[in-house]
C-alpha cells in the first residue's frame, strides 16, 4: 500500500503531465480537423484542357465540310511526312 501514498510526483511532475495531456488532445483534434477537411474538399481540376492536335483539327474541318476528302488526305500525309526541308 506504500505506492498509493508515496509515488514521488512533485509539482513539476503534475505540470508536465497536465501539459502533456493538453498537447496530446490538441494533436488528436488537429489531426481530426485536417482529416475532415481533406475528405470534404471538392475535387480540383488543375489540368488545363487539352489542345486539339493537328489531326483532330483536320478531322473537324473535314466533318464541317470546309475541306474535301482529297485535301484532307493530302494535308494528313504532309503532317505525317514531317517538316519540309528547304534546299
Amino acid at each position: 500500500m506504500m505506492f498509493w501514498y508515496d509515488h514521488g510526483v512533485s509539482g513539476w511532475g503534475w505540470f508536465a503531465m497536465s501539459a502533456g495531456m493538453v498537447l496530446f488532445w490538441a494533436l488528436i483534434i488537429t489531426v481530426a480537423v485536417l482529416l475532415f477537411r481533406a475528405v470534404n474538399r471538392p475535387q480540383e481540376h488543375t489540368h488545363p484542357p487539352a489542345t486539339p492536335s493537328a489531326e483532330d483539327i483536320l478531322r473537324e474541318r473535314l466533318a464541317r465540310g470546309e475541306i474535301d476528302e482529297d485535301d484532307y488526305r493530302r494535308r494528313l500525309n504532309a503532317l505525317h511526312a514531317g517538316p519540309a526541308t528547304k534546299p
